[in-house]
């Protein structure tokens, strides 16, 4: 899932360095639309989680048949509520943007790339709940797989559309989104034909299983959905105070935010492939299992994050050299870099907490957490340290932020852990 993981948020980055080659206009365009495309993952992700957590129990309780139900049920039903949010963000798009602070050469932009990577989003998420499946039954194999090969489709296709080749001359900005789209295309027909294989979906029992899956279902998706749309609920507002200091910093900070998920890879890939493994333990009631596999993931969690993270703050000024092509966007970046990098070990730990409650029972306790990271923490911090010391002062505060918020999480894993 690393692996995996990896590749996918590589492709990202790599759909940002390839625009910003277009020019600091178009680079802040995308940037603006990072909040709501994060507005879509975290729809995705809080059913994604639902979809582990109740497979994954089933499985550990012995529940073949319903684990078939609940995979069959939470394809159909994922598919439809990422739809109605595309278009609904699709039809409401202008006002939105305009008050994030999009100017009219940016809104131009946008209005072009907008439509064809909600298209992409609809399929990676259609891609996504494929593989939470397959991790619910413990493949992490599969999904590392196909999100390496949507990567590199996603990679070359990238310079062809963008650019172009020889007469095609390339369709710039939209082109990056349509080069998403063919890639998770590519993702979901291959994944289908194996869930298909694997006869780990059915027609039987529907009805009976909706009724009996609803509540529970809501009880997790629900939180776990209202704590993934704080993240992009955070991110407009982060964006709206970066965009008072003028398009560098926001292209600069859009850059920032694809080098974070780059960065947290690792913990992404637990967040991904350790609650399915929770279900399964908390489904058996093997508690002290859980509690070893806990202590585990956040001494991995700390020590990788600091490491990359430290190394990261000394390499600043060369990894800004190579994502960004404006020597003004490269010296914002490396600023926040040095900051907000070494940072993340805290955050890593806050994740996997917020994670492994929707896993373990305490869905509310991880939405609570979410909110006290994003609202309490991270946001407050962020806009004190830009009035009291402008560009430095945020990245000095968005790092206390994540440090606080990482404290915090530890003292809710104590107290779920003895509950």
């Amino acid at each position: 899932m690393a692996i995996g993981a990896l590749s996918l948020l590589g492709f990202q980055l790599v759909d940002s360095a390839f625009i910003a080659r277009l020019g600091t206009a178009p680079l802040a365009a995308q940037s603006f639309t990072f909040p709501l495309s994060f507005l879509i993952i975290g729809v995705q992700v809080g059913i994604g989680i639902a979809i582990a957590a109740l497979i994954s129990r089933a499985l550990g309780a012995g529940e073949r048949e319903r684990a078939r139900r609940l995979s069959t049920l939470v394809l159909m039903a994922g598919s439809a509520i990422i739809g109605v949010l595309a278009v609904a963000l699709w039809l409401g798009q202008r006002p939105v943007f305009i008050a994030l602070g999009a100017d009219d050469t940016a809104l131009a932009y946008i209005a072009r790339y907008w439509p064809v990577q909600l298209l992409a989003g609809w399929f990676g998420a259609l891609a996504y709940f494929a593989y939470s499946v397959f991790r619910a039954h413990g493949n992490t194999r599969l999904p590392g797989n196909m999100m390496v090969l949507t990567s590199l489709v996603n990679l070359a296709l990238d310079p062809l559309l963008i650019f172009g080749a020889g007469p095609w001359s390339g369709l710039g900005l939209p082109g990056a989104a349509l080069a998403s789209v063919i890639a998770f295309a590519v993702g979901v027909f291959i994944t289908a034909r194996r869930l298909f294989r694997q006869r780990w979906l059915t027609r039987l029992g529907l009805g009976g299983e909706t009724r009996r899956s609803l509540r529970p279902f809501v009880g997790i998706a629900g939180p776990a959905m209202v704590s993934q749309l704080m993240p992009p609920l955070s991110a407009m507002l982060a964006v709206a105070v970066v965009a008072t200091l003028g398009d560098t910093f926001v292209a600069a900070w859009g850059l920032a935010s694809r080098l974070e998920t780059l960065s947290l890879m690792a913990i992404l890939a637990l967040t991904m492939s350790l609650p399915p493994w929770l279900g399964r333990c908390y489904g058996a009631g093997d508690w002290g299992q859980i509690q070893r596999l806990m202590r585990l993931a956040l001494k991995v969690a700390v020590a990788w994050q600091l490491a990359l993270g430290l190394g990261m703050a000394l390499a600043a000024h060369w990894v800004a050299l190579a994502l960004a092509g404006q020597p003004d966007v490269q010296r914002e970046l490396a600023l926040l870099i040095r900051f907000l990098l070494p940072s993340y070990a805290a955050l890593g730990v806050c994740m996997l907490v917020v994670s492994a409650g929707n896993a373990l029972g305490f869905p509310l306790w991880s939405m609570l957490m979410s909110g006290v990271r994003l609202f309490v923490c991270y946001l407050p911090c962020l806009w004190l340290g830009m009035q009291l010391g402008g560009w430095i002062g945020l990245a000095l505060g968005a790092a206390l932020g994540n440090v606080l918020a990482g404290l915090a999480a530890w003292q809710l894993l104590r107290r779920m852990l003895r509950a």
